[in-house]
């Protein structure tokens, strides 16, 4: 109760007044008066946070934007960075268009560099092998012999380190392998060398593109088919798919296959196993180079087909 009381003296009496009212009524007001200023004070420290989160979100996002454009790149998707950024970022973005800009150029150089010095070099090698055979040295055989296989070797070691060299490694911007796009035409290819009788097939991923230069897995995947074109009878077929760690290239063929006893001598430079077909037994030593400077394994397994599984495990970087 709220009591107001008020003393009064009249005609020499004292008289005392009290006046009670009930207080809960304006204890329930204080009380929903101040639920609305705590519902209010939630409510506006909500929209403080929620302006605050699209104001930071604005303010950084040339940053996102950077950072996918850098994920881009990884994918191959893009070959520069966007130069349409604030000033703050436009240093930063310079340097890494530079330095990508950079990168391919000297790759490039690099890559034409060896090739020049590989034609430089095959020629003078060329002329070597045929002295060694020429009738000159006919009266000399433990000579000329000793020179054919210095010379192959030299020729075998030159071929194996300039192609350990001109391997990419790492993807350059815009050189991912599209599946669906390279493979229809490297199939038609080898179609067309081997003949139309070989039924050439291949199984990938929809949409699925391998991290690495287009060109080496040209090469790579150029060597295993046709040399299981050459050994199959009427079929070649190619699998890429995609593992949880990595990605998986299978060549099988319908051919005699290989013992598992002679599948080491196979990765040798300049070994052949049959002198009857032509070649000069260097794809599997390629691709092996290739799939080790990817940190990948080379594996020598039975088809279903009947013939060689040759499988290349490639891991997710």
């Amino acid at each position: 109760m709220l009591v107001l009381r008020s003393d009064y003296k009249r005609f020499g009496q004292l008289i005392s007044i009290s006046v009670a009212q009930d207080y809960t009524p304006v204890r329930e007001s204080f009380r929903l008066m101040r639920q609305i200023g705590l519902v209010l004070g939630l409510a506006a420290l909500l929209l403080v946070l929620v302006l605050q989160r699209v104001t930071v979100r604005r303010a950084l996002r040339p940053l996102e934007t950077a950072r996918n454009q850098i994920a881009q790149l990884q994918q191959g998707q893009r070959s520069q960075l966007d130069t349409q950024v604030p000033l703050e970022l436009e240093p930063l973005v310079a340097q890494i268009n530079h330095l990508l800009a950079h990168t391919e150029d000297s790759l490039k150089r690099s890559r034409d560099a060896l090739g020049n010095l590989g034609h430089a070099l095959k020629t003078p090698l060329a002329v070597l092998l045929s002295v060694a055979s020429s009738e000159q040295l006919k009266d000399r055989p433990e000579l000329a012999k000793l020179l054919r296989d210095h010379l192959e070797q030299v020729q075998q070691r030159l071929n194996r380190e300039l192609n350990r060299a001109r391997l990419a490694g790492e993807t350059l911007p815009g050189a991912l392998f599209d599946c669906e796009k390279e493979l229809p035409s490297l199939l038609a290819t080898l179609n067309m060398i081997h003949g139309e009788h070989l039924d050439l097939s291949y199984r990938a991923d929809p949409g699925l593109q391998l991290p690495w230069d287009r060109a080496d897995l040209l090469e790579m995947l150029g060597n295993l088919l046709d040399n299981a074109c050459k050994w199959a009878d009427a079929e070649v077929r190619l699998t890429v798919t995609e593992a949880e760690h990595g990605y998986l290239l299978a060549v099988e063929d319908d051919g005699p296959g290989i013992p598992e006893t002679q599948r080491d001598q196979v990765f040798s430079r300049g070994t052949r196993l049959d002198e009857q077909i032509d070649g000069h037994g260097l794809g599997l030593g390629i691709v092996r180079d290739i799939a080790e400077v990817w940190g990948g394994v080379l594996q020598l397994q039975d088809s279903e087909l009947g013939g060689l599984k040759v499988l290349v495990e490639l891991p997710k970087r």
